[in-house]
């Protein structure tokens, strides 16, 4: 069967439109990914010429398939990131089939999960030296900007420290990295400032890697450059290439998961005082840590969609999407799909493990995030430590300040006010 799709909505309902270049829509997307799901759930925005995919199995189905929704064009909606090229900026993320697998393959061999593991006490310092600044600011002032103090600093340390990146220029990677993922209102497109940012880490990870071949050290990218197998190594653009990945994608989306982790729970005060009140009752923190990062993922990821280019004709929904096409996959309108999840809508800490399961924020298939459990690393140290030093929080929620950004949702600016515990 094929349809074609439309855009008029439901009786005394406005019309469908997808735009997510919109500021508003950045505020919150999920009322439009629901009427997607429920009215025309493989949308034709014709504006940019984008197929829209919202449901659940449908999304599953796309990610899995890379035979007919190929990476090969990259993952941004982007016109100037949409390219054959998009492998030599973002890595084994733009590439399919056998040359995806090498690539991941070699990359996989330096970034090991006991590269990751061992990151822990670093990652727990960092974590107590960023807090005790950011609750200086919260005993001077009241409060204290959770991004700016905290959640802005952390994952781009992590992330320099293991690379190698100086502690004296992390603050200006972070920057430009910042730069990389914003959009300005009414720019369907990377702004100049953005492409100006991007040459510029491009141009730093280059010195980097030159230096790391003259005199190799401890970090990955020293690691990336001696990786080895079957015969085979790491060009030293590809290395750059996944430099620059990890440096946007790793620390946007830690960033991202950290705001909204606190916006969320705060917004539940009886799930926040059952989360902060763990230590009172004698009971390990992380029994609703991991619950709490798990939930705070599928409700509201940090990462929302990702493009795909369409190898051949397909049929999903009953819907025939056109070999050529640009579909875009709704990561966060498939976590929220009532055919998988109960009250889909509601920010539950209990929410089912069997159904947190379904989850579709690191991806599927061959190119689920290598970065998963970095990330999920960062988020329990974090939130562990914070729970064993604060008896209660508050987000300033009315203040708080959004990204806008086309494939990242999370906070620029996020006001909390702590209290932390006396003994």
């Amino acid at each position: 069967m094929s349809a074609t799709p439309t855009a008029t909505g439901t009786a005394g309902s406005a019309p469908l439109v997808f735009d997510p270049y919109d500021y508003a829509f950045h505020k919150d997307p999920y009322p439009t990914y629901a009427r997607l799901r429920e009215e025309d759930p493989v949308h034709h925005a014709v504006g940019d010429d984008l197929w829209v995919i919202s449901r659940h199995a449908d999304v599953f189905a796309a990610l899995r398939d890379d035979e007919v929704f190929s990476n090969r064009m990259g993952v941004s909606l982007d016109a100037s990131a949409w390219s054959p090229e998009a492998h030599r900026v973002m890595s084994f993320l733009a590439l399919d089939g056998a040359e995806q697998a090498r690539v991941r393959k070699l990359v996989s061999a330096a970034f090991t999960p006991r590269r990751v593991r061992e990151l822990t006490p670093e990652v727990q310092r960092l974590t107590e030296h960023y807090l005790a600044g950011a609750f200086a600011v919260n005993r001077e002032q009241g409060e204290t900007d959770w991004i700016r103090d905290f959640a802005g600093k952390l994952p781009m340390d992590v992330i320099s420290q293991m690379m190698g990146v100086p502690v004296a220029d992390r603050d200006e990677v972070r920057r430009l990295a910042d730069l990389v993922v914003h959009r300005e209102d009414g720019v369907r497109d990377v702004p100049a400032a953005g492409v100006e940012a991007s040459f510029a880490l491009f141009d730093y990870y280059a010195g980097m890697v030159e230096e790391r071949r003259a005199r190799p050290g401890e970090d990955l990218t020293s690691a990336l450059l001696a990786a080895e197998v079957d015969g085979e190594r790491l060009r030293d653009g590809e290395v750059k290439a996944f430099l620059f990945l990890m440096v946007v994608a790793g620390n946007e989306t830690t960033t991202k998961l950290l705001g909204n982790a606190l916006y969320h729970l705060s917004a539940h005060p009886a799930q926040r005082d059952e989360v902060l009140g763990a230590p009172d009752r004698g009971a390990d923190p992380e029994t609703l840590v991991v619950p709490w990062i798990e939930e705070t993922l599928r409700h509201d990821t940090s990462s929302q969609m990702l493009a795909r280019y369409v190898v051949a004709d397909t049929e999903l929904s009953g819907v025939t999407i056109p070999a050529g096409a640009k579909a875009l996959v709704l990561l966060g309108s498939a976590n929220r799909d009532e055919r998988v999840f109960t009250d889909p809508s509601v920010y539950d800490i209990h929410r089912d493990r069997a159904e947190l399961a379904q989850s579709l924020s690191f991806g599927t298939g061959r190119h689920f995030c290598l970065g998963a459990n970095l990330a999920r690393l960062e988020a329990k140290v974090v939130l562990n430590e914070l729970v064993r030093r604060v008896q209660h929080l508050e987000v300033h929620a009315e203040r708080a300040v959004r990204v806008h950004s086309t494939s990242v949702r999370g906070f620029a600016s996020l006001p909390v006010t702590f209290t932390e515990r006396t003994s």
